[in-house]
């Protein structure tokens, strides 16, 4: 009996049906979609649902014999979502629901990201493996190299999970070059696909084909048998061959002479004299500088020839003039003496320009940023109960990390934890057993990769605790040196131990997880091995285990180098950053320091000899990119001291500081004032930065969680914006966004400020306003003054630059003039001056007048308006208003009872509404009601009108619809388009035009224009086309009706 009744929904219900997008799923807005609803039963109705709200999206389709297609003509991104369909019978006997089918509509994809493991730079006949991530999954992907037409393989979309690699496999000299990934579709769109990098490809001989000189390579010769003998042969120099055993040959690149192709033989023991083919010849190139080409370069090689070019003719035209002039008097040869000899003199300086033109501009070497490694450390509730409840905490030096991971090392225990909003994650370990004993470190997890491991953490046991990091600069003869000692938990002592020396050279109490150990003046008798312990507050002492050694060497060396930024070190994210280093000794290459880490170089054998500059650009800063910079030069033989520092600081990481000033922001000439910079942290560092200055004025650091700046004796100079921010210096000087400006004024009297009225000094009885005292300086009080009145309305304290005094149900007593004036709540002999009188009219006491504009409400621009304000009683001031305006436009005290207001030269922002009113000279301010609104155009086009239909734009049988057609102007006429044709009633006054559905002709595209009747030649921009489309077919609409199954959706 299961035919005619039904024991489940499901044995009710026909079978589901598939649903597909043509050209595909993933369109940009604009493109068209067509969905496809196929079922197994002809005859059918097709329903399509968009789960993202089911009441709206819900689409209704017969069948054509067994499937339905609903089209979207012009994608919206609000069209995006999961999408299903059905079909059911005519007595509502539903089927199964389709398979949800995602749809993307978008304008861009997201990034891509594209990793090389093990490595970009690959020896000749390995393997490397490219790994394309991306955010978006079941899309596919395919890998592009440059310069090459087509991808060079595809991944296929439905195993792409957003993660998948590319393996070139025994690779050679020809998959060397740069390559990108990118989303792949087997179907036409306009969306954009970019990637968030490109990766170069390296394929070397061992350990590299690029040949830096002082360097070597050492070549590899192998077989798969026993060999005799392998030779080494140089293309480029017959005498050459070596001879090896075991096929390594190790080559020298002095002075650039060892680039070139090589290849190699073997001899076996059963034929010595017969030797081997070649092997395939591996070129050796000399190396390549990491940047480009600038403009200063350009220019200089353009500057050399020039004066070269100059040079010959210089030269050419001395011959020239010796040969014309072979027999001259003596006075003829007097000046032929000092022709020549200014000839001579521009030769000489072209020569020198030559010579010092080649070491003057240097080549700007980009700055391949190191992965910022997080910073790993631990915390218990140390001495009082050692190691009893032991947490490790795991910071990252990016704003962008999302989780992090704990290893342990030889275990393969691992922990994970998500980012708090300081950038950090605990990893609770309890009390310390032999379990956790260990080799600990952290990674943080960005948005596309895992970055660097932190410092390795040694757990020991509860009686050793975990061996410190000891780092310092290079030693510098008769200079300061300071050795930096990083423990992993607060609150220890350090001591510093020197080899041969029993006891500790020094020794610092607990002062946070590092210490700094200072050598005042290093001299040859601090030369040595040096390392650090960390050791417990408490007897009886616990005691880490010593550092690995530092071995500090003082060596002759040359001048400090000028190091500086070209612009401010303080940016913000997605800066570019080009720092400067300088020397006058030529031909010396340079390093660039992060934090005491070498991250760049440059060389001069690479560019062009006797360079003494270097300039190393990071083309966008990072938030994890902030710190300590340095840079040093070197020859064959002889370092430089290191530069002095500068500190890079990216900004926008922590909330804003307060800047205030005390006693205020006004300061007399030769005083003092003190700038009070309130953050949010504690223990940061603190920077005064001052507009147009390059680099922050002064640093402080502070225990607690603001500063104070000393400006001393200040004067003219030190008028000017100042703002301030915040930075830890232990994660990569991640700063706060700077405080808002602060004016400082070296002044003996304030700066004039302005009184102004909110909405406008012309209000209506009853009515509320706001009088605004606004100025240049911050943070001071006002005060505001009525003429004739005693008293006068204070307001203290303005933390802006701006005060606000409200009068609330104006009447007859707040009328009058205002003024206002600062009140400095610090005892100040400095002068104030007054702002500007505001007049505050009330209306609404006298009739109103009328307003007439000529030659009419629209004119073009450059033409000239009247404005006829016409009152009723005589002896009256009339005054001008325009909306928007806070002050009246003009005022007019005629003669009779009419003002003309004469508007010159009309402009586009004279548009506007208008008004007037006037008052009685015998009550001052005392004003009538406003006039009627006049709205004036100034344009060469009328603006468009409206256009509506009504009741609906669906005709009904029999019905009729009026098209309401509406414009801005009064005295205009109408005329209504049909399909971009003119309709059968062509003309209205009013607006309106009733349109019927005679055989279907009434159906289609409308739009409206009017044109001003004094102006018949002058016709407006088309409205919005408005569409009238037929009734709905009856079968939209599903009456309730009984079912034996139930219809779930």
């Amino acid at each position: 009996m299961a035919s005619t009744t039904c024991d489940t929904a499901s044995l009710c219900l026909y079978p589901k049906p598939t649903l597909t997008a043509h050209p595909g799923p993933i369109l940009a807005p604009g493109e068209s979609l067509s969905f496809r609803c196929q079922g197994p039963i002809y005859g059918m109705t097709f329903v399509l649902m968009r789960l993202e709200g089911l009441k709206k999206s819900s689409y209704y389709k017969k069948a054509v014999k067994n499937e339905a297609y609903f089209d979207f003509k012009s994608l919206k991104t609000q069209d995006t979502g999961h999408y299903l369909c059905l079909y059911y019978d005519a007595s509502y006997r539903g089927s199964l629901l389709s398979d949800i089918l995602k749809v993307w509509v978008t304008e861009t994809f997201p990034k891509t990201w594209l990793l090389v493991q093990p490595s970009p730079v690959i020896q000749m006949g390995q393997n490397v493996s490219l790994r394309c991530q991306g955010l978006m999954d079941g899309v596919g992907l395919a890998l592009y190299k440059k310069e090459e037409e087509g991808p060079l393989q595809i991944l296929d979309g439905t195993s792409n999970d957003g993660n998948k690699s590319f393996l070139l496999t025994n690779v050679t000299d020809k998959d060397a070059g740069i390559y990108s990934c990118l989303y792949f579709l087997n179907w036409k769109t306009s969306i954009k696909m970019e990637t968030y990098n490109t990766v170069e490809l390296m394929v070397v001989a061992w350990p590299s084909s690029v040949f830096n000189i002082g360097k070597t390579i050492t070549f590899q010769c192998r077989v798969f048998h026993p060999v005799l003998e392998f030779s080494l042969e140089w293309e480029e120099k017959a005498t050459f061959p070596k001879f090896s055993i075991n096929g390594d040959f190790i080559i020298t690149n002095i002075e650039g002479q060892g680039t070139g192709t090589y290849s190699c033989i073997f001899r076996i023991e059963a034929h010595t004299y017969i030797c081997s083919d070649h092997s395939k010849p591996p070129k050796l190139a000399g190396p390549r500088v990491t940047g480009f080409l600038t403009w200063n370069s350009f220019m200089n090689e353009v500057f050399r020839m020039s004066l070269f070019v100059q040079l010959i003719s210089l030269l050419l035209l001395v011959l020239w003039i010796r040969w014309r002039c072979r027999r001259l008097r003596l006075r003829e040869a007097w000046l032929l003496g000092t022709a020549q000899g200014v000839a001579m003199l521009f030769i000489i300086m072209a020569l020198l320009c030559c010579g010092l033109c080649t070491g003057a501009l240097a080549e700007e070497i980009e700055v391949i940023m190191p992965t910022p490694k997080p910073e790993l450390w631990a915390e218990t509730n140390f001495p009082l109960a050692p190691w009893t409840n032991l947490t490790l905490w795991c910071r990252s030096p990016s704003g962008s990390t999302k989780e992090f991971v704990l290893l342990k090392d030889g275990t393969g225990w691992i922990a994970t934890r998500p980012a708090s909003e300081q950038v950090r994650a605990a990893f609770p370990l309890g009390a310390l057993t032999h379990s956790h004993t260990g080799s600990y470190h952290c990674h943080s997890w960005e948005e596309m990769a895992v970055l660097e491991p932190s410092e390795a953490l040694e757990l020991v046991g509860t009686d050793i605790l975990p061996k410190p990091v000891i780092s310092a600069s290079l030693p510098v003869r008769g200079q300061e040196l300071q050795i930096r000692c990083k423990g992993w938990l607060e609150g220890l002592g350090f001591a510093l131990f020197k080899k041969g020396e029993q006891e500790p050279v020094q020794q610092l109490g607990a002062i946070g997880r590092e210490a700094f150990f200072t050598i005042q003046r290093m001299e040859d008798k601090d030369q040595g091995n040096y390392s650090c312990c960390t050791h417990t507050q408490m007897q009886p002492f616990k005691w880490s285990e010593p550092s690995e050694p530092l071995e500090l060497v003082i060596k002759e060396t040359y001048p400090k180098p000028f190091f500086k930024t070209w612009a401010s070190p303080v940016v913000a994210p997605g800066a570019r950053v080009t720092f400067n280093c300088s020397t006058s000794h030529e031909h010396m290459s340079f390093i660039l320091y992060k934090d005491d880490t070498e991250i760049a170089s440059s060389d001069p054998a690479w560019g062009k000899p006797g360079s003494s500059a270097a300039h190393f650009l990071i083309i966008s800063v990072g938030i994890g990119d902030g710190g300590n910079y340095s840079c040093r030069y070197y020859d064959f033989s002889i370092w430089s001291e290191p530069s002095d520092p500068v500190e890079l600081i990216v900004t926008e990481f922590y909330p804003k500081p307060t800047l205030l000033a005390q006693p205020g922001p006004v300061v007399l000439p030769g005083k003092n004032v003190t700038l009070r910079c309130q953050g949010i942290f504690q223990a940061m560092r603190f920077a005064l930065l001052q507009e147009g200055t390059h680099a922050p004025i002064q640093f402080q650091s502070a225990s607690g969680t603001s500063v104070d700046f000393l400006l001393h004796t200040v004067g003219a100079e030190d008028s000017g914006n100042y703002s301030c921010i915040y930075y830890e210096t232990t994660m990569s000087n991640r700063g706060s966004y700077p405080s808002t400006p602060l004016m400082i004024w070296v002044t003996d009297t304030f700066p004039r400020p302005r009184l102004s009225a909110e909405p406008s000094s012309v209000v209506t009885m009853g009515q509320n306003v706001t009088l605004w005292c606004q100025g240049p300086v911050y943070g001071v009080g006002y005060i505001l003054h009525k003429e004739e009145k005693a008293t006068s309305m204070q307001l203290w304290g303005s933390t802006s630059n701006e005060g606000a005094f409200p009068i609330t149900n104006i009447s007859g007593a707040s009328i009058g003039r205002y003024s206002c004036c600062y009140h400095p709540d610090w005892i100040s002999s400095i002068k104030i001056q007054p702002s500007n009188t505001l007049e505050l009219m009330v209306t609404g006491l006298l009739p109103k007048p009328s307003l007439l504009v000529q030659p009419g409400p629209m004119v073009a621009p450059g033409e000239n308006v009247t404005l006829q304000c016409q009152g009723e009683l005589p002896d009256s001031t009339f005054v001008l208003l325009k909306e928007g305006n806070q002050q009246p436009l003009q005022q007019q005290r005629p003669s009779g009872y009419r003002a003309d207001f004469w508007m010159p030269v009309v402009r586009d922002q004279d548009s506007g509404v208008y008004s007037c009113v006037y008052y009685l000279d015998s009550a001052l301010l005392v004003a009538s009601n406003h006039s009627n609104s006049l709205e004036i155009w100034v344009t060469d086009k009328p603006p468009k009108p409206s256009l509506s239909a009504w009741p609906s734009t669906v005709f009904k049988l029999g019905k009729d619809i009026t098209l309401q057609c509406r414009g801005p102007l009064p005295g205009v006429e109408f005329v209504l388009e049909h399909d971009g044709e003119e309709a059968p009633q062509q003309f209205s006054e009013d607006g309106d035009f009733v349109i019927n559905n005679l055989e279907g002709k009434g159906i289609g595209n409308y739009s409206c224009s009017y044109r001003l009747q004094d102006y018949p030649n002058i016709w407006s921009e088309p409205s919005d086309a408005v569409e009238l489309v037929g009734a709905a077919d009856e079968w939209i609409i599903f009456p309730p009706r009984p079912s034996p199954c139930k219809f779930l959706l």
